[in-house]
């Protein structure tokens, strides 16, 4: 059985490097391990009882911000392992939960297996991929994405979700609605192609290719891309404390838009397919002066106004009331309402 901690601060555990604490803690790194846990922890007598609320599953604690300390157990997932399967041009790569997610991209890369090369250096871990429908320079992970096994925390049993279960939406799926706690993902399979059908349109990628003098890229050269753009604009974990884009790209419906852009005519959006448009949260947030502003020991990147750090020793009720503030500031602007990416807990 996986050893049970107690009192275990989860600062190493969060991209925020907020130092709050566990009342238990439990890393698991198989189907058994998550068997036992939940046998012998959740059941109706064990130690913490059958409330939700007293649960907590962490990857790689990249999307999540935690106000306070978690007063129950917090399993982390640590699942390893990859492999795949050929069809002809078709692959199926199959990948623990626990795995990095930009290992897997590595992975997939230098194999050649395409698909997933404009979701590099996404912070994370595959298990938590699907719940938030991860993506970025035009790619989302529903893109990929074939199926994922999932073990059933009042039961135990393990449960095969295809593409059409997790009902994928823009940041969103089953698992984030009404499946929200009930299941935690243990493999993910996702279909991709030794034929490369490379996504380049989107952000800065095109550009970037044309200042390397790449004019046939390859998945490795978008890859390296998406790679050097992503550090050139987002601060790494490793060195300050952040969780990536905080806020989500806000889509608004056409009419509203075209009243926006008349006042707004530089304002940076994306049609999308349903007519609505997609908002750059990014340039919101900028108009609004907040890019690179420090407010105690939090603040907005310098280089990325989406992104929000700890600057050492914020807490994260400092953080969420600074993103409050951004999400007032930009409404009374734009009349857009901004909604978090991120998970407080």
């Amino acid at each position: 059985m996986p050893i049970l901690q107690e009192n275990t601060s989860l600062k190493n555990y969060n991209t925020f490097g907020i130092d709050v604490n566990a009342k238990y803690f439990a890393e698991v790194k198989s189907i058994a391990d998550l068997k036992e846990v939940f046998s012998h922890l959740i059941a109706p007598k064990g130690l913490l009882g059958s409330k939700e609320k007293q649960l907590l599953v962490l990857g790689g604690g990249s999307n999540m911000l935690f106000t306070k300390d978690f007063d129950g157990l917090v399993v982390k997932v640590s699942i390893p392992g990859i492999s795949f399967t050929t069809e002809g041009d078709d692959v199926m790569v199959t990948a623990g939960g626990g795995i990095v997610w930009n290992d897997l991209v590595n992975y997939c890369v230098d194999n050649g297996f395409a698909g997933i090369e404009n979701l590099s250096l996404i912070p994370g871990t595959v298990g938590a991929s699907p719940i938030q429908n991860i993506g970025a320079y035009g790619v989302e992970l529903k893109d990929v994405f074939h199926s994922c096994q999932a073990f059933e925390i009042a039961t135990g049993e393990i449960r095969t979700f295809t593409y059409a279960d997790c009902k994928f939406d823009y940041r969103d799926s089953v698992f984030k609605n009404e499946l929200k706690g009930k299941y935690i993902i243990t493999s993910v399979v996702f279909h991709l192609s030794k034929k490369a059908n490379l996504q380049t349109h989107y952000g800065a990628i095109t550009t970037e290719l044309e200042n390397r003098h790449i004019n046939e890229p390859t998945i490795a050269d978008v890859s390296k891309v998406v790679s050097h753009i992503r550090v050139s604009k987002l601060p790494d974990p490793k060195t300050i404390g952040n969780a990536g884009s905080f806020f989500k790209n806000p889509v608004i419906e056409k009419p509203a838009f075209d009243k926006l852009i008349k006042k707004f005519p530089e304002i940076v959006n994306y049609p999308i397919a349903n007519g609505n448009v997609k908002l750059a949260a990014g340039w919101l947030i900028e108009q609004c002066g907040f890019k690179g502003k420090v407010v105690g020991e939090t603040g907005t990147w310098k280089n990325q106004a989406l992104v929000l750090v700890n600057h050492g020793h914020a807490s994260g009720q400092e953080v969420y009331n600074f993103s409050e503030q951004i999400i007032k500031t930009v409404y009374t602007k734009f009349n857009v309402q901004l909604e978090r990416e991120v998970n407080i807990l």
